[in-house]
Formats: structure tokens, sequence, C-alpha cells
């Protein structure tokens, strides 16, 4: 399946739902009801679910249909509950998380916003993307293309989505109980970096425009202003922000009188809205507000409907087209219930189902991966993906920095610890020592830091924070 995209939309299409909007509580100037909004969910639903394979299966080659996972979360529907005639033991969530594990999964030259795919679509289907299985981890696959020389941007900074994406899947993918999953100080390098490659014009392309004043003015595109804003409100920035402020102004500039669609560099299309729409959504903007209400009345949801086949329920591309797109059906599905880039599951219809899967424990013998930062306290925050093989269901601290001095990706996380052995308090890291109340504390998906012992246990999918200081 495919549709008119440039490049890099085939390398990343997006994901659904950061703090979905109440569709029972639309202000008086919406011109698409709540009844219009929830007969296009159960629609956009039935269709999506009509795009599962007989095996169950919706990931494939190119712009795969897993991203229906994430519209899926964000209309309220659990990916557990979707299974091919009623068979529970091909459901998608089961399916996806099978390839996951695979060791040919993503390919043999992977990117990282192949990972960042991996995360939004598993966190959305219900699979701890940290857990996937006893060899895969997907926070730490993505902490694995950190550029050091580049601190705050991931993957080759050229192609900025990359490091967009990171923000989205690092922030958007919380624990299981919702909390951080990331220390603070790499989200806020995430920040700095979208931040630093947002246009004069007040929105964002894919490529990077740092530090080059003929870049910076150069005309942005609704789709990475929609998912570059969305990763600002997801790392924690108010909407009420100056950025965030300029990017709304943006999209605002860019509405079509006539229809309530944005004029997008790729032309009118219903992909491009539905990426507006959820960075829209995931900074709390209500896009049927008056900001997006155009003078005849129309609002982006208006131009997303119009563009619905129903009872069908999938979407065109473009208003012109005459068959529905699977891609553009779901960037407008998850806009039009509310999602932004990616949702916690819902709790399943299904008897037995749980909310969440994910792997217990380490396998002994079985290599995996696990994310660390190292925050010395004066700005120089190191990001890797630390290699190695237990020896038992779990770890220790100890073992794992001391795995990192060797086997890190990027190198150089790591370089030294003391003490190198035993189970006792760690007094120095990469050369820097305790010295009175600064001392090494350590953070595990995203608890309170508390003082680093060697000794101190190491579960599977553990996302590991050191810091120095008070």
């Amino acid at each position: 399946m495919s549709r008119p995209r440039t490049p890099r939309r085939l390398a990343l299409t997006t994901t659904a739902a950061l703090g979905a909007l109440v569709l029972t509580a639309l202000p008086a100037f919406a011109t698409s009801t709540p009844a219009q909004i929830a007969t296009s969910r159960a629609n956009g639903v039935a269709y999506l679910k009509s795009l599962q394979a007989a095996d169950g299966s919706y990931a494939g080659s190119g712009l795969s249909n897993e991203w229906a996972f994430s519209a899926f979360a964000a209309a309220g529907t659990a990916v557990v509950d979707v299974a091919p005639g009623g068979d529970t033991t091909k459901n998608a969530r089961t399916v996806y998380r099978t390839l996951l594990s695979t060791s040919g999964w993503p390919s043999a030259s992977p990117v990282v916003t192949d990972y960042e795919r991996g995360i939004l679509n598993a966190y959305a289907a219900g699979i701890d993307p940290a857990r996937v299985s006893a060899s895969r981890n997907l926070i730490a696959h993505v902490y694995g293309y950190w550029q050091t020389a580049e601190p705050g941007y991931f993957g080759p900074s050229a192609n900025f989505n990359g490091t967009v994406f990171a923000a989205l899947a690092l922030g958007g993918a919380k624990t299981q109980a919702g909390g951080a999953r990331v220390p603070q100080a790499l989200t806020d390098a995430l920040v700095a970096r979208v931040r630093a490659n947002q246009h004069n014009d007040g929105g964002w392309t894919y490529q990077k425009v740092e530090g080059d004043p003929t870049a910076l003015n150069t005309a942005s595109d609704i789709d990475m202003t929609g998912a570059a804003m969305a990763a600002l409100c997801t790392s924690g920035v108010p909407n009420t922000d100056t950025d965030v402020v300029q990017a709304k102004n943006f999209l605002k500039g860019k509405l079509v009188s006539s229809s309530g669609a944005f004029n997008s560099l790729y032309g009118v299309n219903t992909s491009s809205n539905g990426w507006a729409v959820s960075g829209l959504n995931a900074c709390g903007i209500n896009p049927q507000s008056a900001d997006f209400t155009t003078v005849p009345g129309k609002t982006p949801i208006d131009f997303l409907l119009a563009n619905q086949y129903n009872p069908g329920g999938g979407f065109k591309y473009k208003p012109a087209d005459t068959t529905p797109s699977a891609y553009s059906s779901i960037d407008a599905l998850r806009g039009v219930v509310g999602g932004g880039f990616t949702a916690a599951p819902s709790t399943p219809v299904t008897p037995g189902a749980p909310k969440w899967v994910a792997q217990s424990s380490f396998t002994a013998g079985t290599a995996t991966k696990l994310a660390l930062t190292v925050d010395d306290g004066a700005g120089n925050l190191k990001v890797c993906s630390v290699s190695f093989t237990p020896t038992g269901t779990t770890t220790t601290l100890g073992d794992v920095l001391g795995a990192a001095t060797t086997a890190a990706a990027p190198a150089g996380c790591v370089t030294s610890v003391t003490p190198a052995s035993g189970t006792g308090t760690i007094t120095a890291v990469n050369g820097k020592a305790n010295s009175g109340s600064q001392t090494w504390k350590v953070s595990v998906d995203g608890s309170a830091f508390a003082g680093a012992t060697r000794d101190k246990v190491i579960n599977v999918g553990d996302t590991i924070a050191l810091r120095w200081g008070a």
C-alpha cells in the first residue's frame, strides 16, 4: 500500500494520542458535533480493523499499517481485541510483539526511526517497549543513536525528524504506571534541539536548520510542525510557551477558509491535516476553537470528516481521490478522536487479556540491552545503550556499569567506576568522585534518585539514570 509522499514520510509516518480532548464537551463554535465525531470514530475503527491480515498482522514492508495501533489507542480500542474472524490467538498485539522480538526486525540496516516507530506502536498496543522480550528493549535501541558530538540529537542531525520522534517516543511512552521513563536531563536536551530548529515562520520541517540563518528563514511544512509542537508538549512544555504559540499561529495562518484544511507543502490533504490536528491535540489546543474556525465556519475537523467515506470509514488522501488510503485514514482518525502521537492502551474486553504485556525477567545467557544515562552535574550528559549477557534473572548496577565500559553504543558512556568490584557504594564514575553531599545517585524508570551502590538490583528493561549532585 502506498500514497504520494516524500522520502522522509516513507521513513516515518506517525502515531496517535497524547492527551485526548473530551469529545462530549465541545464549545458552541465547534462545527463538527460530538455525534458526528462519534460516528466518524466508529466507522474509522471498523475500517482500520479491515486492514488486518488473515494471520493477524498489520506490520509489513514500507509504510506499514501498524500505525493503526496509535489510532486504535486514541479511539479507545485495545489492540489485543483486534483479531481476524474473532480468532484471539491471532490478535494484533500478540502478532506484533512476536515480530518485534525477532532478530531480523526491523532490517539489516536499521535507522533510529525504525525503533521510534516500534516504541510508539508497541506502547499503544499495550506492549512495554523496554520489555518486548528477553532480548528486545526498544528504549535502549533508541539510546544507541545518541549523537555524542551533537548532544540532544538522535540519529544523523540532518534528518531532524529522528530527533523529533525521539522526543515523542521517549516522552510519550510512559512506564506502565504512567510515569516519566527517562530523566529530565535527557528531556531537556531534546527540547533544546527542537527549539533550535524552529523556523522563523514558527514551524518546522524534517531537516536540520539550527545555526543556519538562510535555512531558518525557509518555509515550514504542516506535518512536521504538528509533530514538533507535539514533541515539545509531550516533553512537558506548556501550550502557553512562546515556541508553542508561534507554532499554533503558523498553523492558523495556513487554514483554508472554505474547507478548514491546512495548506500543506504537499497540497491540501488529510494526512497533513491529521498531523497538524494531532499536534494541536497533544498540546491541549482545541482544533475546533475560535482560532481554528474560519469565517465561513469551517474547522480542520470539518475537513477531515468531509473526506471520510461513510459507512465504509476510510479517509481519502486528497479531496479529488475516489478511494480511501490506509495511511491517510490512520492519520485522520487519530486527529478526529483527539489523539496526539501515541496513547496508553485501553482496557481490553477480551476475557483474560491484560492491559499490558512485558518480559518479566532476564533470561540467563540471552544477550540484551539496557538504556543508561550518566549526568555529571556539569552539563555533560552521556547517553548510551549497554549490551550484555545476564547470568541470572536479575543483574546489578555494578555489572551494568562494568559492561558499559566495553560494550556501550555510543562508546565512552562509562570509562571507569570506583570501586570496580564488590557490593558497596559507588564513589566515582568517569573520574568524578563523591564530595560531601555531592554524590552519585541512581534512578530507575523515573524513580526518585537515591545513593548508587554496586549491588543495586537491575531488572529486565530498566531505564537507568546516574546523576552526580546533592
